[in-house]
């Protein structure tokens, strides 16, 4: 499995439209074969800082994700939303198993 994680500053003035492309890529990405888990969460103390998390069954459902239209959409829109650079990691998770608290 693979976990996407990442941040992404929005503009303040744009934060409307970044959370309707998100939600809208959210929704469109949750439909794909191999996407387990894909959200956004705004930041509970900058509202215009987005938590991205994304877990994938493989790397070739991840590769495919990014040749999608609606991926190809947000990456074009992004530019205009963006108050900063995105900063995100990839990680490959052999285990997991829920946790006991």
């Amino acid at each position: 499995m693979l976990v996407i994680a990442g941040t992404i500053p929005v503009k303040p003035e744009q934060r409307e439209e970044a959370q309707q492309l998100a939600r809208w890529l959210e929704a469109e990405t949750r439909k794909e074969p191999g996407c387990l888990m894909y959200t956004f969460y705004a930041d509970q103390t900058d509202p215009n800082l987005f938590f991205i998390f994304e877990e994938w069954d493989s790397e070739e459902a991840l590769q495919k994700h990014f040749q999608t239209e609606h991926m190809k959409k947000f990456v074009q829109q992004a530019p205009t939303l963006l108050a900063g650079k995105v900063s995100a990691k990839k990680y490959t998770v052999s285990t997991a198993a829920p946790l006991g608290v």
